[in-house]
């Protein structure tokens, strides 16, 4: 069901021509490259998708101005006026006592007055995960929200989903449970896996390797596959990141993100690698011209352009976190993911795979029972 079908009956309002259109609600401001660079991406996606519509938030003089200028999204936005920023340098705390004017918290206002289904930003993602989780609140059943990023991987789909990759440095055994259930859902919305794998984040695969807390999760989250709907392939290692052995791969928010910081540096060094050997001599910059299809191709498959955009898991509502430095195309691929998955429903979806995580725990001491299929 697109939002616009639900927020007649809350008295949401959306743009003109916008009926039957899911719309996305997007924080202009915050982003490294300012608004221009938000506007530029929405309008990539307008062009692309008729059935979206936007709801704008920022100062309203500088964003009609860019709007405008832009064809695609003629009819298509709404622009809801906050004169502040969160700035990268604002801590959680501040912005939650100070930021009610600001362009982020009216983004994340308008998912939780029914106004539009996900909200988009590319701003501080402790000020973002912050004011998420005071305004829209937790799922029932989930102590820690997650953030999920998809991550470039030898599988069909060329991706696999990680979690948590930074939304909360600590986890225990149901955390890392909830986080399973959780990446599953996201894998069988957004990836369109019936049956996703799911692994354990561990420094071996032997059963007597890893903290205490990951034997736990680890009995676990093998007794819920069944209500989760998923295959559990057990502890797995770093290597398997980028692999093809499972689509899903479950750790605290510690690790994830130190893990995903440094697979995005390896990706910046190799390319910076690859241009310097290819400009090293005459003969090696006429191998470049000869390589250059194969090298566009591999450019377009490591780029973190495509894949822009972690969601924050466990919240009533959806937040895509897109990167602080994202350009255009960036910004484009959020829209597009929060786009799939308004689409899909994943919001409820992902509350009642969650609704009973102590059912969860009970169904894995019990080694599994029962089935309860996403809708």
């Amino acid at each position: 069901m697109s939002l616009t079908e639900t927020d007649q009956t809350n008295g949401g309002h959306v743009p003109t021509g916008a009926q039957k259109k899911i719309v996305i609600s997007v924080d202009a401001m915050g982003g490294d490259r300012g608004p221009a660079a938000v506007v530029a991406g929405i309008s990539r996606s307008a062009a692309k998708n008729p059935d979206i519509a936007f709801i704008l938030h920022g100062p309203k003089p500088e964003l009609e101005k860019l709007v405008r200028k832009r064809k695609p999204l003629r009819g298509r936005v709404e622009i809801r006026n906050a004169t502040g920023v969160v700035k990268m340098t604002a801590k959680p705390s501040q912005v939650m006592r100070r930021g009610k004017d600001t362009s982020m918290w009216s983004t994340i206002e308008s998912v939780r007055n029914g106004d539009a289904s996900v909200a988009v930003s590319c701003g501080n993602t402790g000020a973002l995960m912050a004011v998420s989780m005071i305004r829209l609140r937790k799922l029932p059943g989930v102590n820690r929200p997650a953030i999920a990023c998809l991550w470039p991987s030898r599988n069909r789909g060329g991706f696999n989903v990680m979690l948590d990759v930074g939304a909360d440095i600590r986890a225990d055994a149901k955390d890392l449970l909830a986080y399973a259930l959780m990446g599953a859902s996201y894998a069988r919305n957004g990836l369109d896996l019936p049956r996703p794998r799911v692994g354990l984040l561990n420094v071996g695969t032997e059963e007597h390797k890893g903290r205490s807390e990951l034997h736990e999760a680890d009995e676990l989250i093998a007794g819920a596959t069944e209500r989760g709907d998923f295959d559990y392939l057990g502890f797995v290692e770093g290597g398997d990141i980028p692999g093809d052995r499972v689509d899903v791969i479950v750790t605290d928010g510690f690790t994830g993100n130190i893990a995903l910081k440094t697979g995005e540096g390896i990706a910046k060094l190799i390319g910076d690698f690859l241009k310097e050997a290819f400009k090293a001599t005459p003969l090696s910059r006429m191998a470049a011209v000869l390589a250059l299809t194969s090298l566009r191709r591999l450019s377009k498959r490591i780029d973190p352009r495509r894949v822009n955009g972690g969601v924050f898991l466990g919240l009533n509502g959806t937040v895509v976190k897109s990167h602080g430095s994202a350009d255009a195309m960036g910004v484009s691929a959020a829209v597009k993911l929060a786009y799939q998955l308004a689409e899909s429903g994943f919001s409820e979806r992902l509350a009642a795979r969650v609704a009973s995580p102590d059912a969860a725990v009970q169904d894995a001491k019990r080694d599994g029972s029962g089935s309860e299929q996403d809708e």
